[in-house]
């Protein structure tokens, strides 16, 4: 499983263990699997999509910019707002 939090400057918006995020960067929409390689994007306004599980249907998130971290811990989205 993948780590995942989401963060705004004024709180933790989620923090959990997930199957696959998919992030709207802004070079286009990328999926973050569990041992992903390290990266760093900026990120667009759009919808970041969360899959809990493989098959699951995905819950989406309202985010404007900020950016995107994937490392050895997992991802992390600093967005500048989420809803």
């Amino acid at each position: 499983m993948l780590r995942f939090e989401l963060v705004t400057p004024e709180r933790l918006v989620r923090s959990e263990e997930v199957y696959m995020v998919v992030v709207p960067g802004t070079e286009g929409d990328f999926g973050v699997l569990e041992g992903h390689a390290p990266v760093m994007s900026t990120v667009r306004d759009g919808a970041l999509s969360i899959y809990a599980t493989q098959n699951s249907t995905p819950e989406t998130i309202a985010i404007q910019g900020g950016f995107a971290e994937v490392n050895a811990a997992g991802l992390t989205v600093l967005a500048e707002q989420a809803e």
